[in-house]
């Protein structure tokens, strides 16, 4: 099993005291973070994108270039790139640019986003966003992996003999399909043979085990070899204390403080926007949430593990209002104490 390690930029009060760092605060925190997570041996740094919302996370490009600036090894993701919203012959260029200047270590998320708000801001319809993301998603595609393109499509004007520029550094980019709740995005990457991220961020693990039986079931109709369908799996955060009773005392009522903050009334009962685990017990017994002893986010990982069989696990440190110097402790006993147990146990041949 391989690792990253995933920040939105969440630009919240804290859940508890109400403080809200500065934008250039958080900016420095994320960098900075990257850089640990190399040096700690994790595989991957993804950055989110959100237009709407308490983020700071609108240009990923940007904070992943200061990352490709002061990193050497590790790969830099995109979590998710709203490619739904954006504009293809952009988007093909400006991480063609972040490939060459991270020397081929550029890999894109792409999803039609978790913020429906996002459509107005930029002007499109919401219900057309599925017909958005494949439109886009296919021309970005086009654009990596040839030149002279002509194209006609339905949201954007024609292009005739256009080649991007830079080109990607050693070929296309591999890009992900981020999937929460919907079959659209598992459909879209099994029929181009591309892996699957899924979030199993908030929902019970039935719901994620759907999208990723459907993905499998579609990428081998399509006549992809199954070997090659790959799958990343998220999680809704990472709490690391040395026992169970530890881990309840220390982080309940950070839990529940910011699982109250985080909850959006004219969404209830939409799946993919509120938890319906609300206690840290819930939580740790049945959410995907990666709260505990050591041994017991091994259990939980290998759990889904034997669910998901997938290759890449995503962890994040900076969703519940951690201390800087916490969030980095926690990074390196996931690195020092669970990495390497769940690298022996369930290896991977991503990336090698």
């Amino acid at each position: 099993m391989k690792f990253s390690v995933l920040s939105l930029l969440g630009h919240s009060p804290h859940p508890l005291t109400g403080e809200l760092p500065s934008a250039a605060r958080r900016f420095d925190e994320v960098i900075g973070t990257g850089v640990e997570a190399e040096r700690l041996g994790f595989d991957a740094y993804a950055v989110g994108e959100r237009h709407a919302g308490p983020f700071l996370s609108s240009s990923p490009g940007v904070v992943l270039g200061a990352l490709a600036a002061r990193t050497s090894r590790i790969r830099l993701l995109t979590g998710v790139t709203v490619v739904a919203i954006l504009d293809p012959v952009r988007v093909a260029e400006d991480f063609a640019t972040l490939d060459q200047i991270s020397r081929g270590r550029i890999e894109l998320v792409v999803g039609k986003g978790a913020e429906a708000g996002h459509f107005d801001l930029f002007g499109l319809d919401e219900e057309r966003q599925w017909d958005l993301q494949k439109e886009r998603y296919e021309l970005l595609r086009r654009l990596w992996s040839e030149e002279g393109v002509d194209w006609e499509g339905e949201f954007r004007p024609a292009l005739k003999d256009v080649t991007t520029l830079p080109r990607p550094y050693a070929g296309a980019p591999r890009v992900w399909h981020g999937s929460a709740t919907s079959l659209n995005s598992p459909e879209l990457a099994a029929k181009h043979g591309d892996p699957l991220f899924t979030a199993n961020a908030i929902q019970p693990r039935a719901a994620y085990a759907r999208l990723i039986a459907y993905y499998r079931e579609r990428f081998e109709a399509y006549g992809h070899d199954p070997a090659g369908a790959r799958v990343a799996a998220g999680s809704g955060g990472l709490l690391i204390a040395d026992t169970a009773r530890q881990a309840v005392t220390r982080y309940k009522e950070l839990y529940e403080a910011k699982v109250a903050q985080s909850f959006r009334p004219r969404l209830e009962g939409k799946a993919g926007y509120n938890t319906p685990f609300r206690t840290i017990e819930e939580a740790i017994a049945d959410g995907p949430q990666l709260i505990g002893s050591p041994q017991q986010i091994i259990d939980k990982i290998l759990g889904f593990h034997a669910v998901y069989r997938h290759d890449l696990q995503s962890i994040t440190v900076d969703g519940f209002g951690l201390p800087l110097g916490e969030q980095l402790e926690t990074l390196q006993r996931f690195a020092e104490e669970i990495a390497p147990v769940l690298r022996r146990e369930v290896p991977s041949p991503l990336w090698e």
